[in-house]
């Protein structure tokens, strides 16, 4: 099995795309986002889902939002099925896991509102983070920055018995339960992927980033696409335009002639 690896985890193969992209437009989505943050990665695709949206828009839609449309072009693209490597971290077993997209699904926020938490003499109005959010980050140099500077984002306005504060006045404990409150209302942006090893029994739980996923599938596809272009163009002096207006099923049986010879 072809592995591709992001984050522990590792997609198995990657097969043609079944989908309304053309096999050039798909090939200028890759090399759009060959260079981008991940957020950006996320937005490149997400843009492509969308033609018909400004690109404004869909970065201001919260993670969970996005990822759920992700989810949906990976679909289009590459099939309802999941199929993955990763390895155990009690015992260094490699598993191989396969799961449906609707594994993975879950409720997106009903409404673009406010949320509002109401605890100790505070009063927070918040929202869920976007992209643009994440964006934000790129020149934080810990964790604990990066989750002081999204929380920020997210607060829009804190009253503590009835005078304005600020975000970095709150107790940690009213942070703590208003990133639970964020978190409850966006289910979706943090899907947690249950495990356990059939050899030693170690159970655990892992993060599923659909855009690290997705992203390694269009870039094996994309990889294995420039390789036929190359073959087919070096032994026909062909026209890459040409080569990828063809079908994925016409340029196999041309490398199966080849291979042949």
């Amino acid at each position: 099995m072809n592995e591709v690896s992001f984050s522990g985890w590792t997609a198995g193969d990657v097969s043609a795309p079944a989908h309304s992209f053309s096999a050039a437009k798909l090939l200028q989505i890759w090399e759009r986002g060959q260079n981008q943050l991940h957020a950006e990665k996320a937005l490149t695709l997400l843009a492509a889902a969308h033609p018909e949206d400004p690109c404004e828009t869909l970065a201001t839609l919260s993670i969970g939002r996005r990822d759920a449309s992700l989810i949906s072009l990976r679909e289009e693209l590459f099939g309802s099925h999941f199929s993955s490597l990763t390895d155990c971290p009690a015992c260094g077993e490699r598993l191989e896991l396969n799961f449906n997209a609707r594994d993975i699904r879950t409720s997106t926020p009903a409404t673009t509102a406010p949320l509002c938490l109401n605890q100790s003499g505070y009063e927070l109005q918040l929202r869920l983070p976007n992209s643009l959010d994440v964006l934000r980050l790129a020149d934080c140099s810990n964790h604990a920055e990066m989750r002081a500077t999204l929380f920020a984002h997210c607060v829009v306005r804190v009253t503590h018995e009835g005078r304005d504060e600020t975000s970095e006045s709150l107790p940690e404990e009213i942070v703590a339960l208003a990133i639970a409150r964020i978190a409850e209302a966006d289910p979706q942006a943090d899907v947690e992927v249950d495990l356990t090893c059939p050899d030693c029994g170690h159970a655990w739980q892992t993060s599923f980033d659909i855009v690290s996923y997705l992203w390694s599938e269009l870039h094996a596809w994309s990889m294995e696409l420039l390789r036929e272009v190359h073959l087919l163009a070096s032994s026909y002096g062909w026209r890459e335009s040409d080569i990828l207006t063809m079908t994925a099923q016409r340029r196999q049986c041309y490398l199966e002639l080849l291979a042949d010879e």
